[in-house]
């Protein structure tokens, strides 16, 4: 299942989102595009998924993981070959952008979802591995455009690269990706089961999605990692051509994201493992300072630009696990994918803004640099909003994993149990 989830999240969107930065150049020499124009795709992108993800979340928790995320792959892919087919013109080249965005968001929930639901105890670091596919498959991408780009064009790269975002993620979808206990009709999921002639509850601890949008947390969660979405995408899209200012080849530009995809592997995978050691509301924040860190010497000589990177890269990667385990442990699993949905479009809208201010901060000014500062007081607002969430709501239940592992419907039987035990414990901490 993590293998399986992660393999195929590593071909989606953060596929097209860590290579844009290489189409930069070549789309604006065809077309004439201002750079403005060609990273606004990442903008649009972010729009539509946000959108994708607030229309994904209200189904996520009804439906089967497979009967979303197959056809989520196969129309992010068409969307994303379709901008190869744009003309020069910049409205119609944003379309197939925004639908990029629109569908991908149905190739991430449910994904979440099916993964948290096999973990408790090692949560975390599940979704760190998954993610970790994710981490690699950024560090690949930018090689494997520029490999593309150089020998077939920028249009074929996009076609060639849509053909492999449906052919490995459906495989590896149909073959391993499912929730843990996931009992459907048609797709629809039930509630309960029978086995050995006794019922079995399928419910889910946590809060509705209409108690949790009350607490404090949820908007904790929500505006603080869609303040550092804003930072770490605007620099992730605007890298190679902001080093490429300040001095460095095309080569060492481009393997600057190599470096950033790696960086949030290892952050990704580590991560997973001390958040389910250390309180997420410790780690959050320390890890959310770090890209300050590095937008101190993302500057030449090269080897201290790859070590600023390298620090946003970590941050990013980390952030990445923090979001699903921030959500379960403060809200609960009863409402996982609506919730998830939305703060993750927070995340997303909090993107969209990121290369839009670095783009207009490059036009307006002639430099990056003026916008730096900015970016740091947003990654120190959302360090504190994460630092200040409280104690868990929903602790990990000992011995879990092992019991899901053996017996997918006793465990079910022990959450079933947390959830009719704890109802005044999640009033009063949503109060």
């Amino acid at each position: 299942m993590v293998v399986g989830g992660g393999v195929a999240a590593a071909f989606g969107p953060q596929m097209y989102l860590a290579s844009l930065g290489l189409f930069v150049d070549p789309i604006s020499a065809e077309t004439g595009f201002s750079r403005t124009t060609v990273t606004a795709a990442a903008s649009v992108a972010a729009v539509g998924m946000a959108i994708g993800l607030l229309l994904v979340a209200r189904i996520a928790d009804r439906f089967a993981a497979r009967y979303l995320l197959v056809p989520g792959f196969v129309l992010f892919a068409v969307s994303m070959a379709l901008i190869g087919l744009t003309p020069s013109s910049p409205a119609v080249y944003l379309v197939p952008c925004f639908f990029v965005g629109l569908f991908g968001a149905a190739t991430m929930v449910p994904a979440s979802r099916a993964v948290v639901s096999w973990f408790d105890n090692n949560r975390a670091l599940a979704v760190g591995v998954v993610t970790g596919f994710i981490g690699l498959g950024a560090a690949l991408a930018p090689m494997l455009a520029g490999a593309l780009i150089d020998s077939l064009g920028w249009r074929l790269a996009y076609a060639c690269m849509a053909m492999i975002s449906i052919v490995v993620p459906v495989t590896m979808v149909t073959l391993f990706v499912r929730a843990r206990a996931e009992r459907h009709v048609r797709g629809r999921l039930v509630q309960e089961a029978r086995v050995e002639g006794r019922d079995v509850s399928l419910e889910l601890p946590g809060l509705t999605f209409a108690a949790a949008v009350r607490t404090r947390q949820f908007w904790g969660i929500a505006v603080g990692l869609g303040l550092v979405g804003v930072v770490v995408t605007g620099l992730q899209v605007h890298l190679v051509p902001m080093m490429t200012d300040r001095g460095l080849s095309d080569d060492q530009a481009a393997s600057l994201l190599v470096i950033f995809g790696l960086a949030s592997l290892v952050g990704r995978v580590a991560g997973g493992f001390v958040i389910d050691r250390v309180h997420g509301a410790v780690v959050g924040p320390i890890v959310m300072l770090a890209p300050i860190v590095g937008l101190f010497f993302l500057d030449l000589p090269f080897a201290g630009a790859a070590t600023a990177v390298a620090f946003i890269g970590v941050a990013f990667g980390i952030e990445g696990d923090l979001l699903a385990v921030l959500i379960t442990r403060y809200l609960g699993m009863r409402s996982f994918g609506r919730l998830v949905g939305s703060v993750q479009a927070a995340f997303i809208l909090g993107s969209a803004c990121g290369p839009l201010l670095l783009g207009l901060g490059y036009d307006s000014l002639g430099s990056y640099d003026p916008v730096m500062p900015v970016l740091m007081a947003i990654l120190a607002i959302g360090a504190v909003l994460i630092a200040t969430l409280g104690p868990y709501v929903y602790p990990a239940v000992a011995g879990f994993d092992r019991l899901a592992a053996r017996d997918e419907l006793a465990a079910s039987a022990i959450l079933s149990d947390v959830a009719a035990s704890r109802p005044a414990r999640i009033h009063q901490s949503s109060a």
